[in-house]
């Protein structure tokens, strides 16, 4: 599923007034997710998941293409953990 199509069916729930306002919904939803992952806070979605940062430690590892060992900073990664019941759901 593409954006535009998830706007289409947001569009299509009884009161959404227009494309427009269920494409700044879901804009609204996504910038919401992201600034939580930003604030290294968590977001979770009842009944769907949780959104979370996770932080990876630094490591040495080794170009492929010369061999040489290389030295890999600590990083941090968004990480989804989907709900029981989407797992339930989808199986």
């Amino acid at each position: 599923m593409t954006k535009a199509e998830l706007v289409e069916k947001v569009a299509a729930v009884e009161g959404m007034p227009s494309k427009k306002a269920a494409n700044a919904a879901v804009d609204a939803v996504f910038a919401a997710i992201k600034e939580s992952l930003v604030k290294g806070e968590s977001f979770t979605f009842q009944g769907f998941g949780t959104f979370k940062t996770q932080t990876y430690a630094a490591r040495t590892g080794v170009n492929l293409q010369t061999g040489q060992k290389i030295q890999i900073p600590q990083t941090k990664r968004p990480k989804f953990t989907p709900s029981q019941a989407l797992k339930d759901a989808v199986k």
